[in-house]
């Protein structure tokens, strides 16, 4: 399979832009091995009486738009890294990459997602809510999808390795005439992704062709449902089902998310 190069910042993420989304994708001939999750980092040591209290964090504080650079983004990059979330490049420019990262965060937060980061967000980032568990009782190594805020959330032996933004399936019923293996053929669905508890199972490396469209790095887990880096994960649910991640993301989670490792989907997206 070729592999094209990824595109740059700019192109991924068109916010209120909708793209076809390559779910719905048959069962594949080749199967590329899942490699073993990654080891997470050591857990943090009990604390005990004579334990330091640690230093408060402080935030720059500094309102900061898409496109904004300097110290006050580098600050921003690197919490946003230390706390689980994917902002890409430490290089203090604030980009579409690090945008999805902000989302995410604010979801989490219960902030309502923008690009302009203000005193809430920033307050957030000093004192931080963590991801809510879906399955208290689950396996210690996990991936949680909340389709209610559009996040995804992945434990790692009990410890949040992940956290992202997302773009579940739109629910709208759709009908598409492709050429796929070798013939026009007509493709009709509802677009949702079912909630339910499911496991990791194929995937591929690089760019994969469904008879929806392509999808970057797929790692199934619901038949041709699967977890994607797409060039477009908007603020609303979009795909034809598939749970769509921003590229950097899909790029990093095939060495996180092995083989047979439980998904749970649960809520629902109520649109505004």
């Amino acid at each position: 399979m070729r592999v094209r190069r990824l595109p740059g910042v700019a192109a991924l993420l068109t916010a209120g832009a909708v793209a076809v989304s390559g779910c719905g994708t048959q069962h594949a001939e080749r199967r590329a091995e899942a490699p073993p999750p990654a080891s997470p980092p050591a857990a943090a040591a009990q604390q005990g009486p004579s334990a330091v209290t640690p230093e408060p964090v402080i935030a720059p504080r500094k309102t900061l738009r898409l496109g904004a650079k300097g110290k006050s983004v580098t600050w921003m990059q690197k919490r946003l890294k230390e706390l689980g979330y994917r902002p890409g490049r430490i290089d203090g420019q604030y980009g579409g990459t690090t945008l999805a990262a902000v989302w995410a965060f604010q979801k989490v937060n219960g902030i309502k997602p923008t690009s302009t980061i203000a005193k809430r967000t920033w307050q957030a980032l000093e004192t931080p809510r963590a991801p809510k568990v879906l399955v208290p009782n689950g396996k210690a190594t996990r991936a949680e999808v909340n389709l209610s805020k559009q996040v995804m959330v992945l434990y790692v032996r009990g410890q949040v390795k992940l956290i992202t933004h997302i773009s579940s399936g739109s629910g709208v019923p759709y009908c598409e005439t492709t050429t796929w293996q070798g013939k026009e053929q007509r493709f009709c669905g509802s677009a949702r992704t079912p909630t339910g508890d499911y496991r990791t199972t194929w995937r591929v490396g690089g760019w994969h062709k469904s008879y929806l469209g392509e999808l970057y790095n797929p790692i199934f887990f619901n038949g041709g449902i699967a977890f994607h880096g797409a060039l477009s994960v908007p603020l609303y649910p979009a795909s034809h089902g598939c749970v769509r991640m921003p590229m950097n993301v899909a790029e990093e989670l095939p060495g996180l998310l092995g083989k047979g490792v439980p998904v749970h989907v649960k809520g629902a997206y109520k649109r505004a």
